[in-house]
């Protein structure tokens, strides 16, 4: 489990995240919500440790991340996993070469046996016979996947997300969905992911964090997020199209 305490953030003299408390629980899929420039991007970036949070702490399983020795954090760091917006792919390394780079990073492991992991990988995203591919040789879904592949090479305990639906397509964006979701509980990772995507919310958001302008304005789940009686949270979720569909057709009343 994942426990933020009373974190408060500043770049100069803007706060951008108040006192946030909150926890991502363990083997779940949990989503950090809201709008452009809420702070759940800066929200992220203090969990993986990018950012020190000015206030309050970021506990994994108990162990404050601040209070971590350089190798505790270094050990730490080798058991997150974590896909980036753009997918971050290298350019000049094919898709074989991508997945295998946090294993020739972080492992000491025989040329063999990270093999055996990469293919293992490809294989769970469905991306077999791609080894040799370069990434501009793969559509934008195909992109996501061996982001993915390669943030699991290292059986990571944690798994961060950045708007991994990004510049997707709704059909792709599912597909995306139900992989993270399924490799969550297949393999009892603690998946945190930043969206905004409003069918990952109602689809997989098995906890949900909802940030509005730096403050934690609402916590639940997919069953209860349509039917909260929160205005933040609402003003939100039903100014998206998608979910104004939904609601139509499930019956919620206005």
């Amino acid at each position: 489990m994942i426990e933020v305490k009373n974190v408060s953030k500043y770049f100069g003299e803007k706060q951008v995240l108040k006192n946030i408390t909150t926890q991502f629980e363990e083997g779940k899929v949990n989503l950090i919500i809201g709008r452009s420039g809420s702070g759940k991007t800066v929200m992220m970036k203090c969990l993986v440790g990018l950012h020190t949070p000015d206030e309050g702490e970021i506990l994994y399983n108990d162990r404050a991340f601040r209070r971590l020795s350089e190798k505790e954090k270094r050990d730490l760091r080798a058991d997150m996993g974590m896909v980036f917006q753009g997918s971050a792919l290298f350019d000049s390394m094919t898709i074989e070469e991508n997945v295998r780079f946090p294993l020739d990073m972080l492992k000491d492991m025989e040329y063999g046996e990270k093999m055996e992991r990469v293919n293992f990988c490809l294989k769970r995203v469905d991306l077999e016979n791609t080894n040799k591919l370069f990434p501009d040789e793969l559509s934008g879904g195909m992109k996501k996947r061996a982001a993915i592949a390669r943030a699991i090479a290292c059986n990571p305990k944690y798994l961060f997300c950045d708007e991994p639906n990004s510049g997707l397509d709704p059909k792709t964006s599912l597909i995306i969905d139900d992989l993270i979701f399924d490799i969550t509980h297949e393999f009892g990772i603690t998946t945190v992911v930043n969206t905004h995507d409003l069918n990952s919310v109602i689809t997989i958001g098995e906890t949900i964090s909802y940030i509005y302008e730096g403050n934690l304005a609402w916590v639940g789940t997919m069953n209860n997020v349509l039917t909260s009686d929160n205005k933040l949270l609402n003003e939100f979720i039903y100014a998206q199209p998608l979910t104004q569909r939904i609601r139509q057709v499930s019956g919620v009343s206005d």
